[in-house]
């Protein structure tokens, strides 16, 4: 039964080339409506891409979750896929990025023992928007509101694909409807101690009915451009902190006449690199700040006694006697 949701994915992959002709897949089905819709999106698409394709579930292990796995293996079965099973090797907290953080673990595990090329998921617009909201709130910057993106290199074989973010979770639930395909409902998904489900369950209804009908569309529009800007300014940091990066220290002759935005992200890479450890906004700045400031101005403790003092023409890196 060819749909218009076959079609969408159909041209998607055209256009934007996300999975090569011939390429071997792996898909993470969790049971639900989302990587379901990918999974038989995929599986009646297959022959025309020529894939070889496998499902893989991860098991968290969580008690609400008893006879998710079955459930799972029973549907790759009936569809005549192969099935992998990937169990948590150790009691996991029933948090979100806990979460998040064993399962992709275990599906690169999956992925690389049997040496698949491309690792998918049913991340839908609705997570986009979803996502540029939960890092808003936390004060992410554009990487953090452009986060969930069409492609992500897991390992230097292992690419991540997210096909799915130009269709809605309605979508995915209509399709799922058509097909009669078996959901599987996770009572996890209506637990509001999580705050992706009070986002999901309580403020885009909210923002949806008093603001914005389209507010989903409209954050995953603006994830897009971020994510186009974030690419382009990377880069050129990059290129300027090659430039301005000398003997263990930054140069700041090299950063003066640059735009504010480039300076914070040569200063982000000089920081991660030199306190092994990400900066934070505050200790970003007290180092942009010393571009301009006289010889021998420093900053207070960066991180374990760590500070940055101007020497000359040079921001140094240096730690406390104390």
């Amino acid at each position: 039964m060819w749909t218009c949701y076959h079609s969408k994915l159909h041209q998607t992959l055209k256009d934007r080339h996300l999975l090569p002709k011939k390429s071997k897949i792996l898909i993470a089905v969790s049971g639900g409506q989302d990587s379901l819709c990918l999974a038989k999106l995929c599986l009646d698409l297959q022959l025309k891409w020529q894939w070889q394709i496998s499902i893989v579930h991860y098991d968290h292990g969580w008690t609400l979750d008893e006879g998710l796995a079955d459930h799972v293996q029973k549907i790759a079965h009936d569809w005549g896929i192969e099935f992998y099973l990937e169990k948590a090797q150790q009691k996991i907290p029933e948090s979100e990025a806990q979460a998040r953080k064993y399962r992709y673990e275990g599906l690169i595990n999956v992925a690389t023992k049997h040496q698949y090329n491309y690792l998918i998921t049913g991340h839908t617009l609705s997570d986009r928007a979803e996502t540029f909201l939960y890092n808003l709130i936390r004060g992410a910057g554009m990487e953090g509101l452009s986060a969930l993106n069409w492609t992500r290199k897991l390992t230097d074989n292992i690419t991540l694909v997210r096909p799915l973010l130009n269709f809605t979770r309605s979508d995915t639930l209509s399709f799922c409807h058509q097909l009669q395909l078996p959901i599987w409902e996770d009572k996890y998904n209506e637990d509001k101690k999580f705050a992706r489900n009070r986002l999901r369950l309580d403020l885009i209804p909210h923002i949806k009915k008093e603001f914005n009908p389209k507010i989903e569309q409209h954050l995953a529009q603006t994830a897009e451009i971020l994510r186009a800007d974030v690419e382009f300014l990377t880069q050129e940091a990059e290129k300027l902190f090659n430039l301005a990066y000398r003997d263990d220290s930054l140069t700041r002759s090299s950063l003066k006449d640059k735009p504010l935005s480039l300076r914070r992200r040569v200063v982000k890479m000089f920081l991660a690199q030199k306190l092994k450890t990400m900066p934070n906004f505050e200790q970003i700045e007290a180092v942009v700040r010393l571009i301009e400031a006289p010889n021998l101005d420093r900053t207070s403790s960066l991180h374990q006694g760590y500070f940055a003092q101007v020497i000359q023409d040079s921001i140094v890196i240096q730690k406390s006697d104390n």
